[in-house]
């Protein structure tokens, strides 16, 4: 079976189940996780920042930040097509009581001058802006990246209104291997920060939030009431170590075939569009003449899992467990239909 709808459909490698089975474990809610422990300090110090909590999800992450850096009838501002918005169940409003504005952003990337111009003036009867978050890489928008200098631009306008500045980074490290950056350059520049370990990383479940002491101590506090404490959460955090060693470089490689993806569906007469393609995500437009639903069917035969994501949107991602042969056989169906 060939499953392209999520980079969060991966099994753990041989290597990653030793890692797994060697761990030494403790009690998290106690803070006698060592392996957390470890994760945490190695993800903070990777990005520059203070401290670290370990979530099981980043949705949850997402939301505790939300939660620490706001207050009801606070307002976020995020990208019309932000994860925070469109698929996190309604969080902002039901576990923080904000609201959010949207704004048009290119390809999910808003701007430091739409920031700059959507800020509500301090009166009594407007919401309060307290918070901007943006998510790099894009998920909605096709895997798009921020350049260093768009989030830079973004961090300077906050710093000057005082403002909150989170990173959904759930597919971060797929954007520092296309860029300059760094994780460290990143980190600098935001006041707290998501890292997903169960996508294109590869490990089974778990997410990071980083941000200054303080901030994670009041994460942890809300990371408790959402229901996130864990016990023995070292076998999951060894897998997120193992990933981060091993498994950051390879990236490419998925970014790769997505683009012969991209490159062979372009020639295909039932395809009308598709997103530029800049990391492992293809989100491309089917025609009038087939429907989403007959196109999956029809790849369904071949054993191929995809995904509908609009009207006549398909999206697939690509990730470890995609070989070099499943994108053969990809092609071959997608000629074929």
């Amino acid at each position: 079976m060939i499953d392209l709808r999520s980079d969060t459909v991966t099994k753990p490698t041989k290597g990653m189940l030793e890692a797994m089975f060697n761990a030494e474990v403790g009690d998290d809610v106690f803070g006698e996780e060592p392996t957390v422990n470890a994760l945490e300090e190695k993800v903070a110090k990777l990005f520059g920042k203070e401290a670290a909590v370990f979530c099981p999800s980043g949705t949850m992450t997402n939301q505790i930040a939300i939660k620490v850096h706001t207050q009801p009838g606070d307002e976020v501002l995020c990208d019309t097509t932000a994860h925070i918005y469109n698929f996190e169940g309604g969080g902002i409003s039901f576990n923080s009581g904000v609201q959010a504005r949207l704004l048009p952003g290119e390809h999910g990337r808003i701007s430091a001058q739409q920031v700059k111009e959507n800020i509500n003036p301090r009166y009594d009867w407007m919401t309060n802006t307290s918070l901007v978050c943006i998510e790099n890489t894009a998920n909605r928008a096709g895997g798009s990246f921020y350049s260093l200098q768009q989030m830079k631009e973004i961090s300077d306008v906050c710093k000057q209104q005082k403002l909150n500045y989170h990173l959904d980074g759930a597919r971060i490290f797929n954007a520092i291997v296309e860029n300059d950056y760094t994780p460290a350059g990143i980190g600098n520049l935001f006041d707290s920060v998501s890292v997903c370990l169960s996508k294109g990383l590869g490990a089974p479940v778990g997410s990071l939030l980083l941000g200054d002491k303080e901030f994670i101590r009041k994460a942890r506090r809300v990371r408790k009431v959402f229901g996130g404490g864990m016990r023995q959460a070292g076998y999951l955090a060894a897998a997120g170590i193992y990933a981060l060693d091993h498994h950051v470089n390879r990236l490419k490689e998925d970014h790769a075939r997505a683009k012969k993806l991209a490159e062979t569906m372009s020639k295909l007469s039932y395809i009308d569009s598709i997103l530029p393609v800049d990391t492992n995500i293809v989100i491309f437009n089917l025609n009038d003449k087939l429907k989403p639903e007959d196109f999956v069917k029809k790849l369904a035969e071949k054993n191929i899992k995809a995904t509908a994501f609009g009207k006549q949107a398909i999206r697939f991602v690509t990730h470890l467990d995609f070989t070099d042969d499943m994108l053969a056989q990809t092609e071959a169906a997608l000629k074929a239909i």
